[in-house]
């Protein structure tokens, strides 16, 4: 049985952290993605990432799942310094990745084939086969499942291995809005059920408001953790409510999307949210910066390697 915990996540520091890539075609010039960024999250938390392509999101995930190696700075999940791949640190992307010759079950306890722990863990496939909705397709293959049963094996496939740290990189981008919505719901109840601490990407701030305890939002050019801010409305979250809507229209405009009425002439912040006050949970500016977005391989899902 898939013991029941309160919380199965373990806290997430990056402190100072910075990283920079060569130019292409010359090597002597270095653009900057990430410039002594910080962020902490605590045990359990579920973090939303947004901000407009380019800013160094993927970056921070892959850096974070240990697939790359900061020029400055320190990552810890807990007490461990973040030195390299772990399956305690597992990664969603946009794409399911399911290995096409293999069923759902055989997919979701793939990471365990690898890591030795098949015969150990095997009772645990079919609970979490359970807990995503897909004991029923047990034997069926990638191509006889829709968009959101796939990504549901993906999930499962990240979340049998206990990871401390769950990084979901767009995991819902590709689904239509409908199903997109209802997989909002599953990932939420998963991350109640186990309380990982997770960290989302997304370019969608509807997701981002009704999923995240807390909003980092990242600028480019120079790239930055410019604010993070709290979502203190009671879960579950109701799109169409008031409070869900304004704090939408604060974010927007904070990101200069909001239209030409909402915005600063000068290109400032609009002249309703100050710097320094407390705005429906808006903290001061936090460091950090960010810039060129790399993304991950599609050849590594939660430490099992594609084929």
């Amino acid at each position: 049985m898939v013991a029941a915990a309160s919380t199965e996540g373990s806290p997430l520091r990056i402190l100072g952290v910075s990283k920079s890539f060569p130019a292409p075609g010359n090597d002597a010039i270095h653009n900057l993605a990430l410039d002594a960024t910080t962020l902490s999250m605590t045990a359990g938390e579920l973090v939303s990432v947004i901000g407009p392509s380019g800013c160094g999101k993927s970056t921070l995930l892959r850096l974070i799942a240990g697939l790359d190696f900061p020029d400055s700075g320190e990552l810890w999940v807990g007490d461990d310094p973040i030195t390299g791949p772990s399956a305690e640190r597992g990664l969603v992307f946009q794409d399911p990745n399911l290995f096409p010759w293999l069923t759902v079950s055989r997919n979701i306890q793939a990471g365990l084939v690898a890591r030795g722990l098949l015969q150990k863990k095997r009772p645990e496939v079919g609970e979490f086969m359970r807990l995503v909705g897909l004991e029923a397709f047990a034997n069926a293959y990638p191509h006889h499942l829709s968009g959101g049963m796939a990504q549901r094996v993906a999930l499962a496939r990240a979340l049998i291995n206990h990871p401390k740290v769950l990084l979901l990189d767009e995991p819902l981008g590709a689904l239509d809005a409908f199903t997109r919505m209802r997989m909002q719901d599953e990932v939420l109840r998963l991350w109640q059920a186990r309380r990982t601490t997770m960290l989302l990407v997304t370019h969608d701030i509807d997701e981002a408001i009704y999923m995240g305890d807390r909003i980092v939002i990242m600028t480019p050019h120079p790239g930055r953790i410019e604010r993070t801010i709290a979502v203190t409305l009671d879960r579950p979250r109701q799109r169409n409510s008031q409070a869900f809507l304004r704090l939408r229209g604060e974010i927007l405009e904070l990101l200069h999307l909001a239209g030409s009425a909402g915005r600063n002439p000068v290109g400032g912040m609009s002249s309703h949210i100050r710097q320094d006050e407390d705005t429906s949970g808006i903290k001061p500016d936090m460091p950090g910066t960010s810039q060129p977005e790399i993304s991950p391989p599609a050849s590594v899902v939660s430490g099992v390697a594609e084929p």
